[in-house]
């Protein structure tokens, strides 16, 4: 295939992803109706369900329309603690997380029991990196609105602590409490994220159908199950389920699984068309407000422009420190040859016990390049242990090292 026929096949992509994240905001309406005018509380719940679409369909051109509703209802009401929840969780959704913080505790002032905002403070704190003060929040939520949004903040609180055991054990809970069906697909979601990361495959591939039983829609349950079925070695169901994923929520997680998958298998064509996406992706991300930086610096780092990888990994970490940018700017800095300047952000990555192969390989492979062979080889046995398909290509690199390790001892 020539250049030129390459190019216009990825901007063909990219102007079918422009439909695709277009398309799912016609549920919604525009932000326009007359009839919510007067309205301030019911223009800040029409926001928030823009919120929700975007986070139930990863479309972000739902977020320009909830800003607008939120302008409508403080307009209307200045000062009011729906609206300054919202605009929270909106900056939230942005990965604004500074000014999600700052308008979470304002709206907090006004009403100390705005279960909105009480979520959103812990997730503003757990992703500014400041796990002790979430974890604080977390309990003050859980005395004022105990329920499903706080427990299952609570729990990831305690996973990126390493306590597993809690955090499955307050999202069954959550589980069992849940009212509704995007409640149950969004809790057993995460009781399926859980187990994946620890190689449960079997009890992730039931918590993924429970969630999407709620909701067939739901795309973390879609991605999740696909993602599943690929580590169970169904890799087949995981391309189709994927291929369907995609070509409506062209989205940077499914794009470089679906890209793994058929690079792993030999087709590295169809491989660099889904990850060339992820830049697409990153644009109309921004579009729409949202930060992408993260995004870019883990695709990029394995797939992409690796300098352009670290630039975004480095922009991160200047405004969050958590152990996920730590690793991501880890993992840039090892893949352009900085593993000295690499392995101090690896080990701060690994640092509070969360059980992640992906991290617990990516320390493994800086520490073998950094000369640190017996800290290599626990660190890659560790994450294959843990999860040995964490990622196709990741784990055979992974596993690799390990051989040459063991022959050389």
């Amino acid at each position: 295939m020539s250049l030129r026929t390459h190019t216009l096949r990825l901007v063909l992509c990219a102007v079918l992803l422009a439909v695709a994240l277009t398309a799912g905001s016609v549920a919604l309406g525009d932000t326009g109706g007359p009839a919510r005018r007067e309205d301030p509380a019911r223009w800040a719940a029409v926001a928030m369900a823009h919120v929700e679409q975007a986070r139930t369909d990863g479309d972000p051109a739902h977020y320009p329309k909830a800003e607008r509703a939120l302008k409508r209802s403080l307009a209307l009401a200045p000062g009011n603690d729906q609206a300054i929840a919202g605009r929270a969780a909106l900056a939230a959704a942005r990965h604004d997380f500074g000014s999600a913080l700052a308008d979470a505790e304002r709206a907090l002032k006004g009403n100390p029991y705005n279960e909105r905002a009480l979520c959103t403070r812990i997730d503003a704190l757990v992703e500014l990196g400041r796990y002790d003060e979430a974890a604080r929040a977390a309990e003050v939520a859980d005395e004022r609105r105990p329920g499903v949004p706080v427990f299952t903040r609570f729990a990831y609180v305690r996973e990126l602590r390493g306590d597993v055991r809690t955090a499955r054990r307050v999202l069954e809970q959550a589980l069992a409490g849940a009212a509704t069906r995007g409640d149950v697909a969004y809790v057993a979601t995460q009781l399926g994220r859980l187990a994946w990361e620890q190689g449960q495959y079997g009890l992730a591939l039931r918590h993924f159908g429970r969630a999407l039983a709620a909701d067939g829609d739901y795309v973390p349950a879609l991605e999740g199950r696909a993602r599943a079925k690929a580590a169970s070695g169904d890799r087949a169901a995981a391309v189709r389920e994927l291929e369907a994923l995609v070509a409506r929520a062209p989205l940077p997680g499914p794009l470089v699984a679906l890209g793994e998958l058929h690079e792993a298998r030999g087709d590295r064509a169809r491989a660099r068309e889904q990850y060339a996406l992820v830049d697409a992706w990153a644009g109309l991300a921004r579009a729409g407000g949202v930060g992408a930086d993260l995004d870019i610096a883990l695709a990029g780092a394995d797939h992409g422009d690796r300098a352009a990888a670290l630039r975004a990994a480095r922009a991160e970490w200047s405004r969050r420190r958590t152990v996920h940018t730590a690793d991501a700017l880890a993992w840039a800095l090892h893949v352009n040859g900085r593993d000295a300047e690499a392995l101090p952000y690896a080990r701060r990555a690994t640092a509070t016990g969360y059980r992640s192969a992906a991290l617990l390989f990516h320390r493994g492979m800086i520490e073998l390049a950094t000369g640190h062979r017996a800290e290599a080889r626990a660190w890659l046995a560790a994450a294959v242990e843990l999860n040995p398909g964490f990622s196709l290509l990741g784990a055979r690199t992974a596993r690799a090292a390990l051989e040459t390790l063991e022959a050389a001892a």
